[in-house]
């Protein structure tokens, strides 16, 4: 029982992140792009800064062509309640990609208080105090 609780759980930290964990890699420099595989409408409305807009329909016929096959990938959707990430996370690694879902996806990353855009500009969000309270580190 303890082996198989290993080897899920490690599975699951080299296949996930979370926006904290992908904030701090831009902050470092990590060589990676992160993908926003929602739709036209959803980019518009708001996407992290620093995404690359590849709506996951469209990954098998555009991602060959744009991104190195040797470019380690983040994609996200929504958030929690939409498993849209997980379905360009299977798209780029059908295609030979290593790739990362970060949970949580925009919804979390917004609610951090993580940096955001729109087609106007940088978006001023307050943090919400459930997600990313004032004063404490989740050190986790």
């Amino acid at each position: 029982m303890t082996e198989d609780a290993i080897q899920h759980f490690s599975a699951k930290l080299r296949f996930e992140t979370d926006p904290s964990d992908v904030h701090a890699a831009f902050e470092r420099g990590e060589r990676f792009v992160l993908i926003d595989s929602r739709a036209a409408a959803a980019w518009s409305h708001g996407r992290v800064a620093g995404a690359v807009h590849l709506p996951t329909a469209e990954i098998e016929e555009r991602a060959p062509g744009s991104i190195p096959l040797d470019m380690p990938v983040v994609v996200y959707c929504w958030g929690p309640g939409c498993n849209g990430s997980t379905r360009a996370a299977l798209a780029f690694s059908r295609l030979g990609y290593e790739v990362r879902e970060m949970i949580g996806g925009y919804e979390y990353w917004a609610r951090e208080g993580l940096p955001t855009v729109d087609d106007s500009g940088p978006i001023e969000r307050s943090v919400d105090p459930l997600t990313a309270p004032p004063g404490f580190a989740c050190a986790c």
